[in-house]
């Protein structure tokens, strides 16, 4: 039997014990996989670059003046996003992930829902996000919360620009 209990979303950092250390595992654990599937595998969280061992370091610092969401199931942090602050009445959705173990639960559906909340409530006309070509489920969840194709603002190689009106 399938453990399905209830899907709580909160914003980080909270006043949930559960959800304090989320994102930083949850963070280590995104860019470890991205840099595997980028073909650029590391034994650890010492072989990312600076940039991402600077969110996991201290997210708080990292996000600042952003939105940090996590997804609880119990207490188990397993899974999060990040929706940069508001600028020219855009957000950008960045981090998405969820804990492979709770895939198909409706955590990244649960998250992005948030998202998107956050970003009406806040006055923004325009989310946008990037995403991995190989990451053909993503894409595809993407797509089915209204997200299109649009032309590129980041020129790294095989990445896909996305952005959806509000």
């Amino acid at each position: 039997m399938t453990d399905r209990r209830e899907l709580a979303v909160v914003r980080w950092p909270g006043r949930s014990p559960a959800a304090e250390n989320g994102p930083a595992a949850l963070l280590a654990a995104y860019h470890l996989r991205t840099e595997a599937e980028k073909g650029e595998a590391v034994a650890g969280v010492d072989g990312l670059p600076d940039r991402y061992r600077a969110e996991i370091a201290d997210p708080r610092a990292a996000f600042a003046g952003d939105v940090v969401l996590v997804a609880l199931s119990g207490d188990t942090a397993v899974g999060c996003l990040v929706v940069t602050a508001p600028a020219d009445g855009r957000a950008e959705i960045k981090r998405l992930w969820t804990d492979p173990a709770f895939r198909g639960r409706g955590i990244a559906s649960g998250l992005l829902d948030a998202a998107l909340a956050h970003a009406a409530e806040s006055g923004v006309h325009t989310v946008r996000l990037s995403v991995w070509a190989w990451r053909t489920g993503a894409i595809a969840l993407y797509e089915r919360f209204g997200f299109t194709v649009t032309e590129s603002w980041d020129e790294r190689e095989r990445l896909v620009c996305m952005e959806r009106a509000v």
